[in-house]
């Protein structure tokens, strides 16, 4: 299948180089792919846009992170430019208490804490790895074309440098990490809204911010309010980065006001988190994106994979998307190993990679399309472990949902607890799901809510 953003005459004037794997992102998921499949002596390429050190948002790692971090020879780096993050708080305005959980007390013991960190620090450190593990990491570089040879031959990327040289590879397969950007899956046109789930982000760095005291300084702290949900990420320079998950409908009521604006109107509106700010200043200025969340029809293709959120996104809430990302290049880097070296057992490597690539956000998404329910606001904010319910559940917010942790029996029980409360108060929950239905449509003018 053809991918075209340029003549394609223009690709074939160009002398190819060789690889036998280029990977489109330098962010978590193409710099750990990278490194992994360098390790094993692949010729690796991977072409990122940017320059790093650069900014991205989504700075809280979960425990699940870390055994990964130990496996790319990065520990010790990002333990020294990481805040330890030992658990979560869940404020809630109809509750008078906050709520903290310690992953701690998860059903694994043995992950009990994990990191924020500056996105920019953390995915240089991934990408200066995958470059010190002989990967050919290329900066200021941007696909422009991928062309799939028939017969499974492998593909040509084109690509463009900061200064406007074209350059052009020749390669066995295709990792496509390329985030957001969603490379394949828009020039492939199988990226689709999530119909389950729709939202807008709206965030910015703080200083002088009013942080928790002692081991919970930082932790993560989750801020209901009418509109959505804020995350409020505690950083070790000083920096909190504060940011709105909101219904597209909300973003839409910014009309033509400025951004920063609009942004600290909206903070108002959460009196518990507009306490931890009294004393505050925004550092940068804010910014927005739209669409929040998608998904691509199918995870993979001949010669190709998607990774991370070039792949699919959902919701930041239980800040998944690294730890989602990380685990993609492992077993990214584990089928292109088979499909290479033994390609009869390519079809049995890539179906394995589609059920990985689908039970992540699978797990998480159930308590993401819930989590601003009141009957699951009620049991975060009043945690019981009958059943050992609430160990199974930290296990999930830890990242614990690729191993061989036996919370499966736990979690139904979880959810069936959250289906009997939900049933006892069925004129609430009647409610609640009418107004989600009413939230999560479309709205047309976000877009241009975003951008303006």
């Amino acid at each position: 299948m053809n991918t075209h953003t340029d003549n394609h005459a223009t690709a074939a004037a160009v002398t190819p180089s060789e690889c036998d794997v280029l990977v489109i992102g330098g962010g978590p998921a193409g710099a750990t792919a990278a490194t992994l499949l360098a390790e094993r002596g692949y010729k690796v390429t991977l072409l990122e846009k940017a320059h790093h050190p650069r900014f991205h948002i989504g700075e809280s790692l979960l425990p699940a992170n870390l055994p990964l971090l130990e496996k790319l020879g990065v520990a010790d780096a990002v333990r020294a430019i990481g805040m330890e993050k030992w658990g979560a708080q869940f404020v809630s305005p109809v509750h008078e208490h906050e709520q903290t959980v310690d992953f701690a007390d998860a059903w694994d013991k043995s992950m009990p804490m994990s990191y924020q960190v500056r996105r920019a620090d953390f995915d240089e450190i991934l990408i200066r790895n995958a470059a010190a593990k002989n990967a050919n990491v290329i900066e200021g570089c941007q696909v422009k074309e991928v062309v799939f040879l028939p017969d499974s031959q492998g593909a040509r990327v084109q690509a463009r440098h900061d200064d406007g040289r074209e350059e052009c590879w020749n390669t066995r397969f295709v990792l496509d990490a390329s985030g957001r950007d969603t490379f394949l899956g828009n020039r492939m046109k199988i990226k689709h809204s999530n119909k389950k789930h729709n939202s807008t982000a709206v965030y910015a760095h703080f200083s002088g911010v009013k942080r928790n005291e002692g081991k919970n300084a930082g932790d993560i702290t989750i801020f209901w309010f009418e509109h959505g949900w804020f995350w409020f990420i505690p950083l070790t320079d000083g920096l909190t980065s504060i940011g709105a998950v909101t219904w597209p409908y909300y973003l839409k009521t910014r009309a033509q006001k400025p951004l920063d604006v609009f942004f600290q109107e909206t903070i108002a509106l959460c009196p518990k988190l507009a306490q931890r700010l009294e004393q505050a200043h925004m550092e940068t200025t804010a910014e927005a994106t739209g669409n929040f969340s998608y998904v691509c029809e199918r995870t993979h293709g001949d010669n190709y994979l998607l990774l991370g959120d070039a792949f699919a996104f959902i919701d930041p809430v239980f800040s998944s998307g690294v730890m989602l990302a990380m685990q993609n290049a492992f077993d990214g880097a584990d089928t292109v190993d088979t499909c290479l070296r033994h390609p009869a057992q390519t079809a049995a490597a890539l179906k394995k990679f589609d059920q990985r690539m689908r039970h992540g956000p699978k797990v998480f998404s159930w308590f993401i399309y819930r989590v601003t329910n009141p009957t699951m606001r009620e049991m975060f904010m009043n945690p019981g472990n009958p059943f050992r319910v609430k160990e199974a559940l930290l296990s999930v917010l830890a990242g614990d949902v690729y191993g061989t942790t036996p919370t499966a029996r736990s979690i139904v029980m979880f959810k069936v607890i959250y289906y009997l409360g939900s049933l006892f108060n069925f004129k609430r929950t009647f409610e609640a799901w009418k107004m989600r239905r009413h939230n999560i449509r479309p709205v047309e003018a976000t877009r241009a809510a975003v951008n303006g």
